[in-house]
Protein backbone atom coordinates (compact mmCIF):
# COMPACT_ATOMS: atom_id res chain seq x y z
CA UNK A 1 0.00 0.00 0.00
CA UNK A 2 1.31 3.21 -0.54
CA UNK A 3 2.39 5.23 2.09
CA UNK A 4 0.68 8.75 2.85
CA UNK A 5 2.95 11.62 2.01
CA UNK A 6 5.06 13.52 5.25
CA UNK A 7 2.49 15.18 7.34
CA UNK A 8 -1.17 14.50 5.47
CA UNK A 9 -2.09 12.76 8.24
CA UNK A 10 -1.04 15.66 10.12
CA UNK A 11 -3.28 17.96 7.80
CA UNK A 12 -5.98 16.08 7.84
CA UNK A 13 -6.26 16.05 11.78
CA UNK A 14 -5.95 19.35 11.38
CA UNK A 15 -8.38 20.21 9.02
CA UNK A 16 -11.02 17.95 10.89
CA UNK A 17 -10.37 20.30 14.36
CA UNK A 18 -10.35 23.24 12.40
CA UNK A 19 -12.21 23.19 8.99
CA UNK A 20 -12.53 27.33 8.79
CA UNK A 21 -8.58 27.70 9.60
CA UNK A 22 -7.23 25.00 7.89
CA UNK A 23 -8.13 25.64 3.94
CA UNK A 24 -7.96 22.37 2.51
CA UNK A 25 -8.42 18.54 3.23
CA UNK A 26 -5.04 17.86 1.82
CA UNK A 27 -1.52 19.49 1.21
CA UNK A 28 -0.69 21.08 -1.73
CA UNK A 29 0.64 19.02 -4.61
CA UNK A 30 3.97 19.37 -6.77
CA UNK A 31 2.31 20.65 -9.08
CA UNK A 32 0.78 23.59 -7.48
CA UNK A 33 4.00 24.41 -5.98
CA UNK A 34 5.97 24.04 -9.30
CA UNK A 35 3.19 26.47 -10.60
CA UNK A 36 4.13 29.01 -8.08
CA UNK A 37 8.20 28.59 -8.12
CA UNK A 38 7.49 29.56 -11.87
CA UNK A 39 6.27 32.71 -10.76
CA UNK A 40 9.10 33.52 -8.76
CA UNK A 41 11.26 36.78 -10.37
CA UNK A 42 14.38 35.43 -12.31
CA UNK A 43 17.06 36.93 -9.32
CA UNK A 44 14.67 35.68 -6.21
CA UNK A 45 16.89 34.46 -3.32
CA UNK A 46 14.96 35.45 -0.41
CA UNK A 47 11.16 34.27 0.21
CA UNK A 48 8.50 34.51 2.99
CA UNK A 49 5.57 31.53 2.61
CA UNK A 50 2.66 32.19 4.37
CA UNK A 51 0.28 29.28 5.66
CA UNK A 52 3.10 26.25 5.62
CA UNK A 53 1.07 23.65 6.72
CA UNK A 54 3.04 20.24 6.49
CA UNK A 55 6.01 21.57 3.79
CA UNK A 56 4.48 20.80 0.36
CA UNK A 57 6.02 24.40 -0.68
CA UNK A 58 8.31 24.50 1.82
CA UNK A 59 10.15 21.69 -0.03
CA UNK A 60 10.11 22.63 -3.28
CA UNK A 61 11.01 26.11 -3.08
CA UNK A 62 14.18 24.15 -1.17
CA UNK A 63 14.50 22.04 -4.22
CA UNK A 64 14.36 25.09 -6.34
CA UNK A 65 17.39 26.47 -4.96
CA UNK A 66 16.26 28.83 -2.16
CA UNK A 67 18.72 28.46 0.54
CA UNK A 68 17.08 27.85 4.01
CA UNK A 69 18.31 31.00 6.21
CA UNK A 70 16.86 32.49 3.22
CA UNK A 71 13.56 31.53 3.60
CA UNK A 72 10.65 32.30 6.17
CA UNK A 73 7.60 30.16 7.11
CA UNK A 74 4.68 31.41 8.75
CA UNK A 75 2.49 29.20 10.33
CA UNK A 76 -0.66 30.19 12.69
CA UNK A 77 -1.48 26.31 13.76
CA UNK A 78 0.89 25.14 16.38
CA UNK A 79 0.97 21.13 15.77
CA UNK A 80 1.80 22.29 12.07
CA UNK A 81 4.70 24.57 13.25
CA UNK A 82 5.86 22.04 15.22
CA UNK A 83 5.77 19.79 12.36
CA UNK A 84 7.35 21.87 10.33
CA UNK A 85 10.09 23.42 12.76
CA UNK A 86 11.38 19.80 12.79
CA UNK A 87 11.21 19.32 9.11
CA UNK A 88 13.42 21.73 7.98
CA UNK A 89 16.01 22.93 10.10
CA UNK A 90 17.73 25.60 9.50
CA UNK A 91 14.80 27.36 7.83
CA UNK A 92 13.11 30.57 9.81
CA UNK A 93 9.48 28.63 10.74
CA UNK A 94 7.53 31.15 12.70
CA UNK A 95 4.19 30.41 14.63
CA UNK A 96 2.06 33.68 14.90
CA UNK A 97 -0.50 35.42 12.27
CA UNK A 98 0.11 37.21 9.40
CA UNK A 99 -1.06 40.31 10.17
CA UNK A 100 2.00 40.60 12.21
CA UNK A 101 4.41 39.17 9.38
CA UNK A 102 6.80 42.36 9.86
CA UNK A 103 7.13 42.11 13.47
CA UNK A 104 8.22 38.56 13.55
CA UNK A 105 10.23 38.50 10.47
CA UNK A 106 12.59 41.01 11.90
CA UNK A 107 11.80 39.03 15.57
CA UNK A 108 13.96 35.85 13.96
CA UNK A 109 16.32 38.20 12.36
CA UNK A 110 14.91 37.09 8.72
CA UNK A 111 15.12 40.88 7.94
CA UNK A 112 18.44 41.94 8.83
CA UNK A 113 19.56 40.52 5.32
CA UNK A 114 16.75 43.01 3.84
CA UNK A 115 13.32 42.52 2.37
CA UNK A 116 11.94 39.70 0.81
CA UNK A 117 12.38 39.20 -3.20
CA UNK A 118 8.60 37.17 -2.91
CA UNK A 119 5.90 36.37 -0.68
CA UNK A 120 4.25 32.84 -1.44
CA UNK A 121 0.96 32.19 0.37
CA UNK A 122 -1.30 29.37 1.02
CA UNK A 123 -3.82 31.38 3.17
CA UNK A 124 -7.55 30.75 2.48
CA UNK A 125 -7.90 34.54 1.08
CA UNK A 126 -11.01 33.93 -0.90
CA UNK A 127 -12.69 33.35 2.26
CA UNK A 128 -11.41 36.08 4.23
CA UNK A 129 -13.49 39.25 4.80
CA UNK A 130 -11.86 42.17 2.78
CA UNK A 131 -10.45 44.35 6.23
CA UNK A 132 -8.27 40.92 6.94
CA UNK A 133 -7.31 40.33 3.27
CA UNK A 134 -5.65 44.09 3.34
CA UNK A 135 -4.17 43.85 6.52
CA UNK A 136 -2.69 40.70 5.55
CA UNK A 137 -1.12 41.73 2.19
CA UNK A 138 -0.29 45.46 3.96
CA UNK A 139 2.69 43.08 6.31
CA UNK A 140 3.09 41.31 3.61
CA UNK A 141 4.16 44.51 1.49
CA UNK A 142 5.79 45.84 3.91
CA UNK A 143 8.16 43.41 3.83
CA UNK A 144 8.61 42.99 0.43
CA UNK A 145 10.90 45.00 -2.16
CA UNK A 146 9.39 47.58 -4.14
CA UNK A 147 9.63 45.17 -7.27
CA UNK A 148 8.54 42.21 -5.67
CA UNK A 149 5.61 39.86 -5.88
CA UNK A 150 3.02 38.24 -3.85
CA UNK A 151 2.19 34.75 -5.26
CA UNK A 152 -1.38 32.98 -4.12
CA UNK A 153 -2.96 30.33 -5.05
CA UNK A 154 -7.11 29.66 -4.92
CA UNK A 155 -9.70 26.77 -5.21
CA UNK A 156 -12.21 29.64 -6.28
CA UNK A 157 -13.48 30.69 -9.73
CA UNK A 158 -12.34 34.43 -9.04
CA UNK A 159 -9.07 36.17 -8.35
CA UNK A 160 -8.61 35.70 -3.96
CA UNK A 161 -8.36 39.10 -3.30
CA UNK A 162 -11.12 41.79 -3.28
CA UNK A 163 -10.58 44.32 -5.84
CA UNK A 164 -10.87 46.63 -3.24
CA UNK A 165 -8.15 45.81 -1.53
CA UNK A 166 -6.40 45.53 -4.81
CA UNK A 167 -7.01 49.25 -5.96
CA UNK A 168 -6.77 50.40 -2.20
CA UNK A 169 -3.22 48.69 -1.77
CA UNK A 170 -2.43 49.88 -5.51
CA UNK A 171 -1.86 46.60 -6.48
CA UNK A 172 -2.24 44.94 -10.25
CA UNK A 173 -2.50 41.30 -10.96
CA UNK A 174 -1.88 38.55 -13.47
CA UNK A 175 -3.31 34.84 -13.89
CA UNK A 176 -0.93 32.10 -13.54
CA UNK A 177 -1.58 28.55 -13.80
CA UNK A 178 -4.50 26.60 -13.24
CA UNK A 179 -3.31 23.18 -11.85
CA UNK A 180 -6.05 20.90 -12.47
CA UNK A 181 -3.63 17.44 -10.57
CA UNK A 182 -4.28 19.28 -6.71
CA UNK A 183 -7.13 18.49 -4.59
CA UNK A 184 -9.47 20.36 -5.17
CA UNK A 185 -7.97 21.99 -8.43
CA UNK A 186 -6.41 25.35 -7.95
CA UNK A 187 -5.60 28.37 -9.65
CA UNK A 188 -2.64 30.48 -8.80
CA UNK A 189 -2.56 34.56 -8.75
CA UNK A 190 0.03 37.01 -9.05
CA UNK A 191 0.10 40.42 -7.53
CA UNK A 192 2.70 43.69 -7.55
CA UNK A 193 2.54 46.90 -6.83
CA UNK A 194 1.98 49.34 -9.66
CA UNK A 195 4.95 51.82 -10.22
CA UNK A 196 3.60 54.47 -8.57
CA UNK A 197 2.19 52.52 -5.86
CA UNK A 198 5.99 50.80 -5.52
CA UNK A 199 7.49 54.66 -5.68
CA UNK A 200 5.46 56.24 -2.55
Amino acid sequence: MKRPRPGVLTFFWQWLKNPLRTAALVPSSSELAYAMIAELPDDTQRVIELGGGTGAITRELLAAGIHASQLLVLELNEELHAHLHARFPGVHVVLGDARSLPELASGCGFLDEGLADAVVSGLGLLTMPPTLQRDILAAALACLRADGVFIQFTYGPAAPLADSVVKQLGLKVHRGDFVLRNVPPATVYVYSRHAAAAAH
